[in-house]
Order: C-alpha cells, then sequence, then structure tokens
C-alpha cells in the first residue's frame, strides 16, 4: 500500500490552484482532475469537494462548456501558497502541466475541418499557425467523407510535412 505526501484537503486545494495557475487556458474538469491525481494521497471525492469550495470561495471560476479557470484571488493564494506543497508533488505536477499545455499548443496551432458541401462533396479545411501568425491555410475539395476525414487526420499528424511538400512542388523545377 502507498502512502501520498498529500495529508489534507487543504494541501489538495493548494494543488488544484497550482494547476490551475499554470494551465494555459480555461480546463475541463476531467483534465484537471487527471492533472491533480498525481499522489496517492488524493481520492476522487476528496478531489471533487475541494474543486467545489474552490469554486464557492471564488478561487476558481466555472465558465461556460463546463471549462475550469484560476481568479486573481486564486492566483494570488496560489502563489502564497505553493511553497506548501511538497516538492515531489510539484514536480510531477509541473511534468503533467508542460506535457498537457504542449498538447493544448499543438492543437491551436494544427487545425483542420470538415465542411460538408450543398453538392455532396466536401471541403476539408487544413491550417497551421506558429506564435506569431498563420503559416498556411489550404482548402481541398475531396469527393467523400470518408476521405476528408482522413486528410484532416493525416495533416494533424505531420503538418509541417505537407508544409515543405507544397513548397516543394511549388518552388520545384518548371
Amino acid at each position: 500500500m502507498s502512502v501520498g505526501f498529500i495529508r489534507d484537503k487543504l494541501e489538495i486545494k493548494f494543488l488544484i490552484l497550482y494547476i490551475a495557475a499554470r494551465v494555459s487556458e480555461p480546463i475541463p474538469l476531467a483534465e484537471l482532475q487527471e492533472l491533480t491525481m498525481i499522489d496517492d494521497g488524493i481520492n476522487y471525492f476528496s478531489f471533487s469537494e475541494c474543486l467545489n469550495d474552490l469554486v464557492k470561495t471564488e478561487h476558481l471560476q466555472l465558465k461556460e462548456n463546463d471549462l475550469y479557470c484560476v481568479t486573481p484571488k486564486g492566483l494570488r493564494n496560489s502563489e502564497i501558497c505553493e511553497s506548501s506543497l511538497p516538492y515531489s508533488v510539484r514536480l510531477r505536477a509541473d511534468k503533467k502541466l508542460a506535457v498537457y499545455n504542449r498538447t493544448l499548443l499543438r492543437q491551436n496551432q494544427v487545425q483542420s475541418h470538415v465542411i460538408p458541401r450543398d453538392n455532396g462533396t466536401f471541403t476539408v479545411q487544413l491550417s497551421l499557425h506558429d506564435d506569431v501568425d498563420s503559416v498556411m491555410e489550404l482548402e481541398l475539395m475531396v469527393a467523400t467523407e470518408d476521405m476528408a476525414k482522413d486528410l484532416a487526420e493525416r495533416f494533424k499528424k505531420n503538418p509541417e510535412k505537407m508544409y515543405s511538400g507544397l513548397l516543394t512542388v511549388l518552388y520545384g523545377e518548371e
């Protein structure tokens, strides 16, 4: 049987605030729970109770689409209390947060959408962005929805390859 470093509900609240203060955008409940459940001292019921308390005390705000974000009050208290969290728990949280924030950044930079047309074909919208601006936006017409979804997924897996391949074709021999 493992024993966690988190000992009470106050420390769970500190951890939730620590995480909410470091995510790059408002976070759904499932992801917040996953990022928080990093210590054997935390169970689902304690997490839920602490999360509700943080919303009631206005440390966190529940926004539309069931997304949680830290309030200015929560940020202040997180900064004050973060040193109360066990160091090993903070390290685990930081590792998971880094992965989560990288995933969010990638989702914002690489986007694809499938849009049905009136004539029964589909438009695949592909876009690639960097930290500043749009790098590429491309619309393709395809015959079937399966083709459109396949192209959208392939683009998401390796948009840089498509971008460089397109430049190679455009700058190729005439």
